[in-house]
């Protein structure tokens, strides 16, 4: 067992918990101590070291802390905000919150009947090391979002995970359980910012998400943190007969950020849109493991990522997509494409596609390159700076699917942000954001 294992497992003993969540908890625990560690011959750790966990001790829980709101950039929208500061709920940022959102410590006997049904059920814990932890570290600060049989949430719901750092190394805990029921419809927006500080904490994220018959989810997940906290996460995901999921993810690097999502298409005719785009720099290390499972027929899928990669940064994509032997008449296509901005970037792609039914369309693909040097030319031929022909080519790469985000608010935040990443000069970027638009 690695030291980091040993911490771990002791900080879920120092844990308050409900007692209804116990057996989630002791079942996580034996699941996180049988499983061998990564090392770089396990193939979906291949490319992702886990050293940043092993070089620093993070025995302790992080703690809320103050003069922290000042320093977040929020999305402007009207929704339902529900905020957590180093994984501890804050009501005073938070709104009131709808019959159908509850945090773990508050549910009811009937809400409760609802998370032991779902909760460590959606994620498979022997394949997923960090969601068997997760159920181990499972707490009062989980949060449930309950949409009944048709019905429809009021408003989008927007959960802030603030990080902040601390006197000490310390570690979060976050935990999303959505449950939609036959044709329910809701949009909820998961937000992991931090202050602007040199960072030093530990972040286990993990989202599991149950779509009803004919019921419609558009979820989003905005990971910008600063590039010391080290963050693994994973989202989860049944897709029942006639459901539709919509999601769009956005992250930086750091020095260990792992995103994973795994779709299961468990009834007839669903569907899943997914597309990302990650953008690590300076040294940081970004890593997306995708997987999609067709289990029956008549189910599509598509799925887009497209990163920037620059000064020395490493991404990894590892996009798969599985169509099990009865999923007749499946429809899914898979694209990465990576732009290398720097001499010294690197990118790991691997697409792939496991098929056992004959009766299908399926295509992937995936793309490493660098700035097209005859655009460039062509641009400055034209009056344009080198500069700002490299931000508009840099920029309108991840535009498209930037454009393409049904939330405006979001759309609105990550645009002005993400220009930023490839200049300083406010005025350039003004102005290549009017072009854009």
């Amino acid at each position: 067992m690695s030291d980091f294992q040993q911490q771990a497992l002791q900080l879920a003993g120092q844990q308050d918990s409900p007692d209804w969540l116990s057996e989630l908890r002791t079942s996580g625990a034996r699941q996180w101590l049988k499983t061998p560690w990564p090392n770089r011959k396990t193939e979906q750790w291949k490319y992702t070291p886990l050293a940043p966990l092993h070089k620093t001790e993070f025995a302790q829980w992080a703690e809320s802390t103050a003069q922290w709101q000042d320093q977040i950039e929020w999305l402007e929208l009207d929704a339902t905000r529900l905020v957590f500061v180093n994984g501890v709920f804050d009501p005073e940022a938070s709104d009131a919150l709808p019959a159908e959102v509850v945090r773990f410590g508050d549910a009811s006997a009937e809400q409760q009947a609802v998370i032991g049904q779902h909760l460590g059920k959606i994620v498979d814990s022997e394949h997923h090391l960090f969601a068997a932890l997760s159920n181990a570290w499972a707490s009062e600060d989980g949060v449930l979002v309950h949409v009944p049989k048709d019905t429809k949430l009021a408003k989008p719901l927007y959960v802030v995970q603030v990080s902040t750092p601390g006197s000490a190394p310390a570690t979060a805990n976050q935990r999303l359980l959505v449950v939609l029921g036959t044709g329910a419809q809701a949009s909820i927006i998961e937000h992991f910012a931090s202050t602007d500080a040199e960072q030093n904490g530990f972040v286990n994220s993990l989202t599991e998400i149950e779509v009803g018959e004919n019921a419609f989810l558009h979820h989003y997940r905005i990971n910008l943190e600063e590039e010391n906290l080290l963050h693994v996460g994973g989202i989860h995901a049944n897709l029942q007969r006639s459901s539709q999921l919509r999601g769009f993810t956005v992250a930086q690097g750091s020095k260990l950020k792992r995103i994973d999502y795994q779709i299961n298409h468990c009834g007839e005719g669903a569907h899943l849109d997914l597309q990302g785009v990650y953008v690590p720099r300076n040294k940081q290390l970004i890593d997306y493991h995708t997987n999609v499972q067709h289990k029956v027929p008549h189910c599509t899928s598509n799925e887009v990522f497209r990163g920037i990669i620059g000064d020395s940064a490493h991404a990894v994509f590892n996009g798969r997509i599985h169509i099990h032997q009865d999923a007749q008449k499946t429809l899914a296509e898979l694209s990465n494409k990576n732009l290398l901005t720097s001499p010294k970037a690197e990118v790991d792609t691997k697409p792939e596609l496991e098929i056992y039914a004959d009766d299908v369309k399926c295509a992937h693909g995936a793309t490493v390159s660098q700035l097209n040097k005859t655009a460039l030319y062509y641009m400055q031929a034209r009056g344009i700076s080198r500069e700002e022909a490299q931000v508009m080519l840099n920029f309108g790469f991840i535009n498209e699917l930037l454009q393409d985000v049904a939330e405006p608010a979001v759309r609105n935040y990550l645009g002005p942000r993400l220009a930023r990443l490839f200049s300083s000069n406010s005025d350039l970027l003004r102005h290549i954001q009017s072009e854009e638009a």
